[in-house]
């Protein structure tokens, strides 16, 4: 089964997706992230998109793979003077499964503008080992 969610967020600003089930035995894998600018081509803007598996202290536009409870980051950088808007950078680590909340990030270094984002969720059905590996994981992350 495949969960979708999408939306629109301010710049500076951090989503919340509820996932977690009362016994964790539902767990999810990213299988697709996109991202677009509120006004494509049409404002300047560097924004960055990332989901990470607990909520965020801060807000902003670093990108560090070695941060263990970092799930996906994508990069979109558009002109309005040129009228162009690039191909966004997308990076999934999608052998990644969990089954608790998870937080979207986002942050524009040029302007402030807001960026649109398009998630798709895979449902795996977890054991109650994976389940409980997958808890204490998540609590290793936790800040």
């Amino acid at each position: 089964m495949i969960k979708t969610y999408r939306g629109q967020m301010a710049d500076d600003s951090q989503d919340h997706i509820r996932l977690g089930t009362p016994q964790g035995k539902v767990g999810y894998r990213i299988r697709k992230l996109q991202i677009m600018g509120e006004q494509p081509a049409g404002a300047n803007q560097e924004s960055v998109v990332k989901i990470y598996k607990n909520i965020q202290s801060a807000i902003d536009a670093k990108v560090d793979f070695s941060d263990s409870s970092l799930l996906a980051a994508a990069y979109l950088e558009a002109a309005a003077d040129a009228k162009t808007e690039s191909q966004p950078q997308v990076i999934i680590f999608d052998s990644e499964i969990f089954n608790q909340d998870i937080y979207i990030t986002h942050k524009d270094s040029e302007s402030g503008e807001p960026c649109n984002f398009y998630l798709e969720m895979e449902q795996v059905k977890l054991t109650e080992q994976e389940a409980l590996v997958s808890i204490v994981k998540n609590l290793r992350n936790q800040p």
